[in-house]
């Protein structure tokens, strides 16, 4: 219970931590304008770029949490052998 709740802890700061780094990005330039930003966004493929991306994180996401039931599983029953 204790690993659970460190681990949303920490979740939620480095996410903090990511919002406050993107703010100050905001403030110090304008990311709307650039070439790149025009390239991509007037041939439609910035969205291509961002369902790419979208994918492979929740690829991540389920592999994490795929990888996490099955450790618990393998742990509970470490527990039962050894009692």
């Amino acid at each position: 219970m204790i690993n659970k709740a460190f681990s949303f802890c920490c979740t939620c700061l480095l996410l903090l931590v990511s919002l406050f780094a993107n703010a100050q990005e905001n403030q110090n330039q304008n990311t709307e304008t650039g070439p790149v930003n025009e390239f991509f966004r007037s041939n439609g493929k910035i969205y291509v770029i961002v369902g790419v991306l979208l994918i492979i994180f929740l690829g991540i996401v389920i592999f994490l949490i795929a990888l996490d039931r099955k450790l618990t599983k393998l742990e509970q029953r470490e527990n039962l052998h050894s009692k």
